[in-house]
Parts: C-alpha cells; sequence; structure tokens
C-alpha cells in the first residue's frame, strides 16, 4: 500500500492510497477531491463508487459526529468458520497467571485448524 500526500495551502490537505487496483483518499477540502478525480480520470480509467463502506476487510461508517472503522462481519465469519457462534465472550479469555500443562489422555487437537484459528 503506498500512501500519497497532496498538500495545498497550510490549512489544506488530500491523503491518498492505492492498493491493487483500489484507490481511496480524503483530506479536508472538497475542492480538491474534485481537482484529484479530475486528474486520476484523465491518467487512469477509473469509476467512483461514492463513499467508502467496505475497504480491504474493514467496514467503514461515515457519519455527521465521525468515521467509524470495524472488522465485525470478519470476525463473524471467522466464528462461523470455525463453528463458534455460540460461544461465550469474554474479556480474558484465559485466567491470567494460571500454569498450563499438556495432557495426554486429553482429546487430539488438529494443528492445521488450530493454526488456521489462530492465524485467523
Amino acid at each position: 500500500m503506498n500512501m500519497l500526500l497532496c498538500e495545498g495551502d497550510e490549512k489544506e490537505i488530500c491523503c491518498s492510497s492505492a492498493y491493487i487496483d483500489d484507490l481511496i483518499f480524503t483530506g479536508n477540502n472538497p475542492t480538491m477531491f474534485e481537482e484529484f478525480k479530475k486528474t486520476m480520470t484523465r491518467e487512469f480509467e477509473m469509476t467512483d463508487i461514492g463513499l467508502m463502506s467496505y475497504y480491504l476487510g474493514l467496514e467503514v461508517k461515515q457519519q455527521e459526529n465521525g468515521i467509524f472503522i470495524s472488522q465485525e462481519g470478519y470476525a463473524k465469519e471467522i466464528l462461523k468458520r470455525f463453528k463458534m457462534e455460540e460461544c461465550n465472550p469474554a474479556i480474558t479469555p484465559v485466567e491470567c497467571g494460571i500454569k498450563l500443562s499438556k495432557i495426554d489422555e486429553g482429546e487430539k487437537v488438529n494443528p492445521t485448524l488450530y493454526k488456521s484459528l489462530v492465524g485467523s
């Protein structure tokens, strides 16, 4: 991901970020947005899809009181994939300071599945 920073006078800023074929930009001057879009469309074939709502796995909600970013959909997808939708949430998933030990008689864990879960 590359970041391009375009500055107008000291109080104007336009930031853009490109990832493969996705381009997002933000700033504090709508006139600069329009000028940036015009410049980019002269150079590249582009489609303006409006305000960002989803980007690289992030859900984006733009409201009057701010911009809110979450991965709620991604988290729900992971819970579903590992059949954990009905699990109870916990602030601390393991008791602090507890000493873990291996029990050979216990149920064997699929190491590939475990690594996939932890990596997600």
